[in-house]
């Protein structure tokens, strides 16, 4: 299998297959067309990474929103969609770039544009919402503290 030298991750050993190749790229990142998509942890289920292997210093965080604000509803144009090629029996995978700077309680995620992959076709696309309610910048920290603290009362 192939490695790759990244600036997050060190080096990384790759199976080819599972590439994801964004045709325009990530807005600002246009020459970033093929990525990995990636966790760090086998157990994690909110927060995963997008690294390209164009360019070892170009990765992104996603988050996975649904599990804090199940009712996000983004509506996409059917066309961008249909970019992504066949849908089968799997569904699309939807997430959102989210930035954690060092004070972690300013994390801030954008949900005007989410970042939807076929994993059956090896295609992504970052897409604008034509629901135009949702901002680029949600302050997210709350909303996981919140999120934290159900699922702990649920536990119990």
């Amino acid at each position: 299998m192939p490695t790759f030298a990244t600036k997050h991750f060190g080096e990384i050993t790759y199976d080819p297959e599972r590439i994801i190749t964004f045709n325009e790229g990530i807005p600002g990142f246009p020459e970033s067309t093929r990525y990995l998509f990636m966790s760090e942890n086998k157990d994690e289920d909110m927060f995963f990474y997008l690294q390209s292997l164009d360019d070892g210093d170009v990765a992104f965080t996603l988050m996975d929103v649904y599990k804090v604000l199940p009712d996000y509803d983004p509506k996409v144009e059917q066309e961008e969609i249909d970019e992504l090629g066949p849908l089968s029996d799997s569904p699309l995978l939807i997430y959102n770039i989210v930035v954690i700077p060092d004070y972690v309680r300013h994390m801030r995620v954008n949900l005007r544009a989410p970042v939807v992959m076929n994993l059956n076709t090896g295609l992504g696309k970052q897409m604008i919402c034509t629901n135009e309610d949702y901002p680029i910048r949600f302050m997210i920290f709350e909303e996981l503290e919140r999120a934290k603290k159900k699922l702990a009362t649920e536990k119990q």
